[in-house]
Parts: C-alpha cells; sequence; structure tokens
C-alpha cells in the first residue's frame, strides 16, 4: 500500500511539508509507503476547459511542460492521497488549485474510491475553507474521505512553529493512521469480495435550457 502525500505550498520544506512529513510518519510506522510530492515554483497553467483530456481518453492534460501529468501518473499508482496547502486569503494556494482543477478534470475517473483527505497550513486563520476547497475535489470524484480527530490542520509561520502545535501535530498523526486502517480495510473487502459500487451514467441538469 501507498499513499501520495502532494505539497501544495510555494515552499518545498516549511509549514506545509512538516505537517505533511508528520501524517507521512505515521503511515510508515503503519507499514504504509509514502511518497511526498512538491508542485514546486514554476508556472502551472490554469484548465481552459478545452475538454482535450476527454476526448483523448488517456486520463492527461493537454498541457504537457509542468507538473500536472506526473502528479496524475503518481495519483494513479497511490492507494490514497493526501493534499496540503497553505492558506492564502482564507483560502489555498491558486496554484495547487490549477492543478487540482486540471488533474481531477483529466483522471477523476482514475481516482475513484482512492481514500484521500486534505490538510491546510496557516499562520492563524483560513484553514477551514482551505480544507474544504481541496475536499470538494474528492467528494465529487467519489473518493472517501479521511478524518481525523479535530480539522486536519496545524498553525504556524515557520515550521518550528508547526512541530510547536502539538494539537496539529496529533491531529495530522491520527489522520494518518486512520488512513492506513481504511487502506487495510478496503483491501480485505476486496479480499473478500466486496467490490467497488457501479458507477452510473452521470446524469446533468441544467438550470437554463
Amino acid at each position: 500500500m501507498n499513499v501520495l502525500l502532494i505539497n501544495g505550498s510555494s515552499n518545498e520544506k516549511r509549514c506545509t511539508y512538516t505537517a505533511l512529513a508528520e501524517v507521512a510518519s505515521a503511515l510508515q510506522a503503519e507499514g504504509v509507503e509514502t511518497e511526498i510530492a512538491w508542485i514546486g515554483r514554476d508556472p502551472v497553467r490554469g484548465c481552459i476547459g478545452c475538454g482535450g483530456c476527454a476526448k483523448r481518453g488517456d486520463a492527461r492534460c493537454i498541457f504537457d511542460d509542468d507538473v500536472v501529468n506526473g502528479l496524475i501518473a503518481k495519483a494513479e499508482a497511490a492507494d490514497g492521497i493526501i493534499v496540503g496547502t497553505p492558506v492564502y486569503y482564507a483560502g489555498a494556494n491558486g496554484a495547487l488549485l490549477a492543478v487540482l482543477d486540471r488533474l481531477f478534470y483529466a483522471a477523476s475517473a482514475r481516482l475513484r474510491f482512492k481514500p484521500a483527505a486534505g490538510v491546510a497550513s496557516a499562520r492563524r486563520a483560513g484553514t477551514t475553507p482551505a480544507i474544504d476547497q481541496i475536499n470538494k475535489y474528492f467528494q465529487i470524484s467519489c473518493m472517501p474521505l479521511v478524518s481525523s480527530n479535530y480539522w486536519p490542520m496545524v498553525h504556524g509561520k515557520s515550521a518550528d512553529d508547526v512541530r510547536q502545535d502539538e494539537e496539529g501535530l496529533q491531529i495530522m498523526r491520527v489522520l494518518g493512521r486512520n488512513m492506513a486502517w481504511m487502506l487495510r480495510s478496503l483491501e480485505a473487502a476486496r479480499a473478500h469480495g466486496v467490490t467497488t459500487p457501479e458507477v452510473e451514467p452521470k446524469v446533468m441538469t441544467n438550470f437554463i435550457r
């Protein structure tokens, strides 16, 4: 079993990374392999709604000059996904949202039923709307949300501050253990013949016809 943790910060190893590393450590203690993938600082394209990914049917974005298609490949190979973000203006990092828009437009069908969770890091406030933003990608893609013993957030202006947030770090550890438990439960279910639900063809109703 393996879990992909996506670091959606523009800084590779600061607050968001520190939170994800605590989750990863708990997962590894449960025998789950982990990878923390960073979105980087290079420019990321936004989705242009061209539908090229659907037309090609290969679960890849038509733009292949940034991190998105590489992250899609990693997400497909993972058994579970955790996405972390810093808080910008009471919401997630815009570059991360651009990544997730394209990743889920192109590959959501390949990610169905993988357990997932969103994690936020802030100096002070804005964590819950940022977590909600991330979780919406999972909820629209039939991905079970993994919970903890509080909303999955840490607080601090620096990595050292986050390491002093004892409650936040505990939340991350519980999240990691709960993810490991869910992965083992799903593995046991498959071994006993429990299959994923049938996916109905999407019904779309327009409000204005």
